[in-house]
């Protein structure tokens, strides 16, 4: 037996366990590139107001860092450049959650050790789950590639081979931080990590001017799929990055698998003290201990998201000043006709659906610790069900406020400082922020639910978040019909700072979501637990 026997059976059952997971990734994503191509033609018909969008963003350094730089005026071209920024993050994301799902988190729940002891060879698991992660992203290519044909057939296939090479590059960036630590949550925490540097990276590159630092973009993969030029005289030698990187980090991979042995990482674990201090002397006390590490993690990140975006916003209204097709669409996200306030609140309404993914991931906690068998030590005790749930629900709601009023906060500063008004700005985003939380919270009150009422299905609870986001970030742009905008909840939230706040929504939903809590635990207290 060699360390690749079972690989191709490991990959049929992989395929089999992720036969809603993939289609949910690959489709909703192929379809969004499919979709904004026909709103990019209603949005800018004419030659001439595409050309004008291009020189607008060229003189626009923060736009550029948010969307990239526009390379051609056509409607294959601009359609790449409106997805060329986000479309290759989220295959990476998609790819790297794969991968690590198949090795890290098999470790973890034991389930690799007991497939190890049958006729697996020991590299079999990481090959399977690359060969998983490798598949996805390429259907995801040609699904992108097929969307854009009508546009040209050269240039789609350089697109999708850019969500191809990002989503290959950091599947192979995730197989190595599998073997580096012992939980997959670390695992992930530090795959996105390098996701999110690369983002960085590669915004820092697009908003340089001339003698700036344009060079950062080529030390991120996603810099390289935006640097292929779909339908803008495509550069086919960049995707030899691709085909560098990736071969390097499968071997480093496949080296460190050989070191290290089952359920351990490469990185020492730190030892605990001896003894559990106060803060652990309760079921409230583990529950933040275990949740703690992803909250300060995210309010990292909505720290310096607020501050770039509030540090844009003088710079996005200039550009809808001076560009008509661009004025109505800020105006139709946000929902006034005052540029600024549309603008922010556009930013506000993004951070809160964001939140409501935080939300989500702390609630689904409960179902990890369920599958991982640490909550049947915890229950045996003198715990009922319902406070071990609660515990893990407060951190969710605290967590989910505190991102919400670091994140309103940063955006006034950032805003603030541009125009001078700090002071201001900060009172008034805070309390911008803080009118998402119980949007926020009856996305989370939609997963307690199916989480106690139907435990199989907890995962489920991820398409509630995805369906808000993508609804709230591209819905107005698409120009969907109201009632297809009205099936994400923060459509019915006031448009605050540009809408004066109605107390009426905030209420009703508050009380949606205490009576789907309610409900979640009442199916959480009669199920069985595992």
């Amino acid at each position: 037996m060699n360390d690749l026997t079972g690989t191709r059976a490991l990959v049929r059952l992989a395929l089999r366990r992720d036969r809603i997971m993939i289609p949910a990734w690959v489709l909703p994503l192929g379809l969004l590139v499919i979709a904004m191509r026909s709103a990019i033609s209603g949005l800018y018909p004419t030659q001439a107001s595409r050309t004008s969008l291009a020189a607008s963003m060229a003189a626009n350094g923060s736009l550029r860092a948010l969307y990239g730089p526009v390379y051609d005026t056509g409607i294959g071209g601009l359609t790449a450049w409106r997805m060329g920024s986000t479309g290759p993050a989220l295959a990476g994301l998609m790819a790297l959650l794969l991968v690590v799902r198949h090795t890290r988190e098999e470790e973890e729940d034991g389930r690799l050790e007991l497939l190890g002891a049958g006729a697996i060879g020991r590299r079999a698991p990481l090959a399977a789950a690359l060969l998983t992660g490798f598949g996805t992203s390429l259907a995801l290519a040609a699904i992108v590639t097929l969307g854009l044909l009508p546009q040209g057939a050269t240039g789609a296939l350089a697109f999708g081979l850019a969500f191809g090479g990002a989503g290959c590059c950091y599947a192979a960036v995730a197989a190595v931080t599998a073997q580096l630590t012992q939980s997959a949550r670390a695992a992930k925490g530090i795959a996105g990590a390098l996701l999110g540097v690369g983002y960085l990276l590669r915004a820092t590159g697009d908003a340089a001017g001339p003698g700036g630092p344009g060079w950062a973009a080529w030390l991120s993969p996603l810099g390289w799929a935006e640097r292929l030029r779909p339908y803008a005289g495509e550069r086919w030698w960049v995707l030899g990055l691709f085909a560098g990187a990736v071969p390097v980090l499968v071997a480093l991979a496949h080296s460190l698998v050989a070191r290290r042995d089952l359920d351990a990482g490469l990185l020492p674990s730190r030892p605990g003290p001896e003894g559990a201090g106060r803060r652990l002397s309760g079921v409230f006390g583990l529950a933040w201990r275990l949740q703690r590490g992803a909250l300060c993690g995210w309010l990292s990140g909505y720290a310096v998201a607020g501050l770039v975006l509030g540090a844009i916003t003088k710079g996005a209204v200039s550009l809808g000043n001076g560009n008509k097709s661009v004025a109505d669409e800020l105006n139709s996200l946000g929902g006034t006709h005052n540029l600024v306030d549309s603008f922010l609140a556009t930013m506000v309404s993004f951070l809160g659906m964001l939140a409501a993914v935080y939300a989500v991931q702390a609630v689904l906690r409960l179902r990890g610790e369920e599958i991982g068998g640490r909550a049947e030590p915890v229950l045996a005790a003198a715990v009922g069900r319902i406070r071990w749930a609660a515990a893990h629900l407060l951190v969710a709601a605290a967590g989910s406020a505190a991102l919400l009023a670091v994140g309103g906060l940063a955006l006034g500063v950032g805003y603030g400082a541009a125009v001078g008004d700090v002071g201001g700005q900060l009172p008034r985003m805070a309390g911008a922020g803080l009118v998402q939380l119980p949007a926020v919270l009856f996305v989370a009150a939609v997963a307690v639910l199916i989480l106690g009422a139907v435990p199989r299905l907890a995962l489920a609870g991820w398409t509630v978040a995805s369906l808000t986001l993508a609804l709230g970030l591209y819905g107005p742009l698409l120009r969907l019909s109201r009632w297809a905008l009205d099936l994400s909840v923060f459509t019915h939230l006031p448009r605050v700072p540009s809408a004066p706040v109605a107390a009426a929504p905030l209420v009703w939903l508050t009380a949606l979501a205490a009576v789907l809590t309610a409900a979640g635990l009442a199916a959480l207290r009669r199920r069985d637990i595992g």
